[in-house]
């Protein structure tokens, strides 16, 4: 597959995420998408899909092989376990965290804020026994 088809799966499996079509999206890494391709922003599908707050699609991306510590976007987003916390998705963190996400793995390449310091933060309460039941530390 050359790199124009590459993009073309990529473009295609962030608007199914945006959509919310999980059998578009199997389809689309079942055909070679890559799971931890960033688009033109350097967006990363599965903090696209912690970001939205979409458990399923989350847990769609790491059966397929996403990395749920990498980090998204331009030194703007962090990873998809940070966007989760911040916005108090619990489900989606617990689905994060079943998929192998650290707990405490800082956005900003380490120097940024944890998990846990955004859950906190934001005063999301389920988000923050989750991560502390996983282990994260401030």
């Amino acid at each position: 597959m050359n790199v124009r088809q590459r993009k073309k799966l990529t473009v295609r499996l962030m608007a199914s995420l945006l959509r919310d079509d999980l059998p578009a999206v199997r389809a689309l890494w079942r055909a070679g998408a890559d799971p931890n391709a960033a688009d033109r922003d350097g967006t990363t599908p599965l903090y696209l899909a912690a970001l939205r707050n979409k458990p399923a699609a989350v847990r769609v991306l790491l059966d397929a092989g996403a990395d749920p510590n990498m980090e998204s976007g331009r030194g703007d987003e962090g990873t998809p376990l940070t966007a989760a916390a911040a916005w108090g998705h619990a489900d989606v963190v617990r689905e994060l965290l079943a998929g192998g996400a650290d707990p405490n793995l800082r956005e900003d390449h380490g120097s940024g804020l944890s998990p846990l310091e955004w859950a906190v933060r934001g005063g999301h309460f389920e988000a923050e026994a989750l991560l502390k039941a996983a282990g994260a530390r401030r």
